[in-house]
């Protein structure tokens, strides 16, 4: 078994040992090589034997360093297809005619070790498990969703989804570090499931280092899917106690809250977020946790430092339902140091395209954008959240473009990163 190497970063470890693309990796230092662990791990040390098909080379280098190989794909093989068929898949709940990267569904420990990614455990076979306890693979994300085997499977629909909270003890008796996810679908993992769920975690000892208590997404195109009802406002509200009650436990025992609620939740719940000092080190941002916080603080932190002139150009924000009056109240901070803005309008996208259950920005579409926006008053420059497009490109999830919106709407479209303090400065048209 061998890896082709597709370039070779000029002045690397790599380039000065003569290994040049088209070269085909066999292993390091006697181990083979499959994949991008296999890669990373083995290449760690000063003193490297590389064995390739075409010859044997020895490098010397810092420890850590990169030896500067490109592979075909970022993993070296193709990423593990989701063997689950989970009754809340948004996959499964999008309509057909996407362009088809959007219905692959992943679950590749690589991926949740290298890249963030939540991984559900059931694509692990025993050398997997092993392997990743012998490299130290952490930290892990994991989506539990239930501790108790029974109810797990009937979430994950997967024979081997039971055996979740055996391999998270394993893991964290290695001293694996674990982020835990728990998708909330009202009357199958709430009330007291919930409980256990979080209770049977935080057995575990600090290796569980977070667990994020998400709301389900339900999407109008659940057609013949596992009928689901999505979470009202008693539910958030009494999720959110049962958050509370093990974070303040949590404070008690290890000086953290360890466990977290989504800011979706308190918006389901019609319940203020809370401050700055609840989230500790905002582990969970990545599954909205703390977000709309954390974006409150920079937005102020740059309201005080930043030199606010005494007029701002016209400016449109255009966002998801959720996150909208939340907008506005920054909006209304800025007004505060400075009362001569030309414009300063703030829109809600509702989510005709998914269903108006799904309400937050980064779900998004360019169709509705437009269709909402075409007879609003609208100032030269729109303002939207990052998170509405492709990760570093310009296209929405419906596959309309930037330059579709701006086309449409004759307007300037400016993406802004979900930072408090990247917001204030595209509003003032700063650089």
């Amino acid at each position: 078994m061998s890896a082709l190497i597709c370039e070779v970063e000029k002045g690397s470890p790599a380039y000065r040992a003569g290994i040049v693309p088209g070269d085909e990796l066999i292993s390091i230092n006697g181990s083979a090589i499959r994949d991008v662990l296999d890669y990373k791990f083995y290449s760690y040390d000063k003193k490297l034997k590389v064995e390739l098909k075409r010859k044997t080379v020895k490098i010397k280098k810092e420890e850590g360093e990169d030896l500067g190989l490109v592979f075909e794909t970022y993993l070296m093989d193709k990423a593990k297809r989701c063997a689950n068929n989970c009754i809340f898949c948004f996959v499964d709940q999008m309509p057909e005619g996407m362009r088809e990267t959007l219905y692959f569904k992943d679950d590749d420990a690589r991926m949740s070790f290298l890249l963030g990614n939540y991984i559900s455990l059931t694509n692990l076979s025993e050398e997997d498990i092993d392997r990743m306890i012998r490299m130290h693979i952490s930290p892990i994300n994991v989506s539990v969703h239930a501790t108790d085997p029974e109810v797990r499977r009937k979430m994950v629909r997967n024979k081997n989804a039971g055996e979740c909270f055996d391999i998270l003890k394993r893991f964290s008796e290695a001293g694996i570090k674990l982020n835990c996810q728990i998708v909330v679908c009202p009357g199958i993992n709430d009330g007291e499931v919930l409980k256990n769920s979080i209770s049977d975690l935080l057995s575990l000892g600090e290796e569980v280092e977070s667990i994020a208590i998400v709301p389900v997404g339900i999407t109008k195109y659940r057609e013949k899917l596992y009928p689901l009802d999505p979470m009202t406002k008693e539910n958030a509200k009494e999720t959110l106690r049962i958050v509370d009650a093990f974070g303040e436990d949590c404070i008690e025992q290890r000086g953290e809250r360890v466990v977290y609620a989504a800011d979706e939740i308190y918006i389901k719940a019609e319940l203020p977020l809370p401050e700055d000092e609840y989230y500790d080190s905002y582990p969970q941002l990545d599954n909205g946790v703390g977000l709309m916080t954390l974006m409150h603080e920079e937005f102020s932190a740059a309201l005080k430092y930043t030199d606010i002139p005494e007029k701002i150009e016209g400016f449109t924000i255009a966002t998801g339902v959720s996150v909208a009056p939340f907008i506005r109240k920054l909006i209304d901070e800025l007004k505060e140091k400075c009362d001569n803005i030309e414009s300063a309008e703030v829109y809600a996208i509702k989510n005709e395209f998914f269903g108006e259950t799904i309400d937050v920005a980064g779900l998004v579409t360019g169709k509705d954008m437009i269709n909402q926006l075409r007879d609003k008053k609208l100032s030269k420059r729109l303002l939207i959240p990052a998170v509405m497009l492709r990760q570093g490109e310009t296209v929405f999830l419906d596959d309309i473009s930037v330059a579709d919106i701006e086309r449409e709407l004759g307007i300037t479209v400016i993406p802004v990163e979900n930072d408090g303090d990247a917001l204030l400065t595209a509003i003032l048209g700063n650089e």
